[in-house]
């Protein structure tokens, strides 16, 4: 049968002569944008997981940044930190001389005052001019803000990181569980003395604290509040103040104490071969016992339980990491105390999503003069020639001030280098190990992106050879089918 009306050949030929076209023309797109997925059509469920994988690509590379940016500012912080631990070796150095009082006159030791003087005035610039990019690091901008203390129940407290979430604010519960002891042995009236308190007969004890070891010996007729004098004028030297069981009483007995609280903080009686009796038990009536040793107070913080050290506590938490020195009162009790963090700190975020557990909170305190020590043994600034603690002081010798400067610039040294050692951990454990779990999490996020995504040069180019041979034959196959129409002419003679 010969129709000329319709050429249905020519139609199939032209069908497929489109197809292969449009293929060719999807190959040649892949090859000149190396992307198997130019458009939703070539793949609309690869499209979706692909834009997926490219956000998560660009909130994990962008989290790299932010992580390798915040460890520039804490060495940049540690940087200055080192300078002023330098500055307060120094000043220890000098302190410590100037204690010399035998060998060094009033002169050096107005020279030495005056050295300390600038190291001082060079720790507080160091605290004010030390930033990144504007970012003021050392002078108490990125400390945390709290309100409602109760400086009867606490007297220092340090925030070293808080997640506020959603929050305003966080509210801070001391709750202490059990009371926070010293040291203490009994030394009963009756078990060395006469009925007046008075000792029997000589004896020779040797009493032993935290701070050193003492040996007394005590006269046959030496009253309890002579003993009690005794032990008290060299407290300093062994960490052990007596008293007597009951004031102005002196047939009560003795109470030999600690001066200081928690486990590390202890009492030991040694009675010396010879001489009389000299008996100490762990309390009224309790059992014979010649060592005793304090106890940490327990306390929770918002419910989790704090380690106590002394009348010390920290808690450490994923919403709030904190330090803080009770006082003996609040910490010999059982009761509670609060208080608010109101804001503050510096937040890094170092995670992909914007969230609490991809966030770090970090509080970096003022270094300045007037925050280094603490309010037992005073402040760095009262070292300074005037202040309370200076080495150059009307009335007072120089190694007695020497002594407390000391002891500031000790808790300075100490302050600086727990600062330290905590900014040194934080960009250890947390910001270096968040750079590296985050690049390899990049690393196969791309691989997986790249595999549904990107063009496979080797397949494509193959398939654009098929392509290219079949719109040739297409292309003949359709001048064939047109030409065969003409045939049915021959019939017309």
């Amino acid at each position: 049968m010969s129709r000329i009306n319709t050429n249905v050949s020519s139609m199939i030929a032209q069908s497929n002569l489109a197809r292969s076209n449009k293929d060719m023309a999807v190959r040649l797109q892949r090859l000149s944008t190396g992307l198997a997925i130019n458009r939703g059509a070539d793949n609309p469920a690869g499209l979706i997981v692909s834009e997926r994988l490219r956000s998560e690509i660009r909130g994990v590379g962008q989290a790299v940044d932010n992580a390798e940016r915040a460890s520039n500012v804490i060495s940049t912080a540690e940087a200055a930190l080192q300078e002023i631990s330098t500055l307060l070796t120094d000043m220890k150095s000098l302190i410590v001389e100037a204690a010399n009082t035998g060998a060094f006159s009033k002169e050096e030791v107005r020279a030495n005052q005056l050295q300390i003087d600038s190291a001082i005035e060079s720790i507080t610039r160091i605290s004010n001019t030390t930033n990144f990019a504007g970012l003021k690091l050392l002078n108490g901008s990125l400390d945390y803000v709290t309100s409602g203390i109760n400086p009867a129940h606490v007297k220092d407290v340090a925030i070293r990181g808080a997640n506020f979430g959603s929050a305003p604010y966080i509210p801070v519960q001391v709750e202490v569980l059990a009371s926070a002891q010293r040291g203490a042995l009994h030394v009963p009236a009756t078990a060395t003395s006469g009925t007046h308190g008075a000792l029997l007969s000589s004896v020779a004890v040797e009493i032993q604290g935290g701070t050193g070891v003492e040996v007394f010996s005590f006269t046959s007729g030496m009253t309890m509040q002579q003993m009690v004098t005794a032990i008290n004028t060299v407290s300093e030297a062994t960490g052990v103040t007596a008293s007597l069981a009951v004031a102005s009483n002196a047939s009560s007995g003795i109470v030999l104490r600690s001066n200081e609280f928690g486990s590390d903080a202890f009492v030991s009686v040694r009675k010396l071969p010879g001489g009389g009796t000299f008996n100490t038990f762990a309390g009224q009536g309790g059992p014979a016992a010649v060592h005793s040793r304090g106890e940490d107070v327990l306390a929770l913080v918002n419910g989790s339980l704090a380690l106590g050290e002394g009348l010390d506590i920290r808690m450490n938490s994923v919403m709030l990491n904190v330090e803080m020195s009770l006082s003996a009162e609040f910490a010999t009790t059982i009761g509670s105390t609060n208080f608010d963090i109101t804001g503050g700190g510096a937040k890094f975020q170092i995670g992909p999503s914007v969230n609490v557990q991809q966030q770090a909170s970090f509080g970096i305190q003022s270094v300045a003069a007037s925050r280094l020590g603490n309010a037992d043994v005073g402040f760095l600034s009262s070292v300074r020639t005037g202040g309370a603690n200076a080495l150059v002081k009307g009335g007072v010798t120089a190694d007695v001030q020497a002594k407390k400067a000391s002891s500031i610039v000790d808790a300075a040294i100490d302050q600086v280098a727990i600062m330290r050692g905590r900014l040194g951990a934080f960009e250890r454990n947390t910001l270096d190990t968040t750079i590296r779990s985050q690049q390899i999490a990049l690393e196969n996020l791309t691989a997986s992106e790249s595999s549904i995504r990107d063009a496979d040069f080797a397949a494509e180019t193959s398939k654009l050879t098929r392509a290219q041979i079949l719109v040739n034959a297409g292309t003949s196959t359709l001048a064939l089918a047109n030409s065969t129409a003409q045939s049915v002419l021959s019939l017309l003679g």
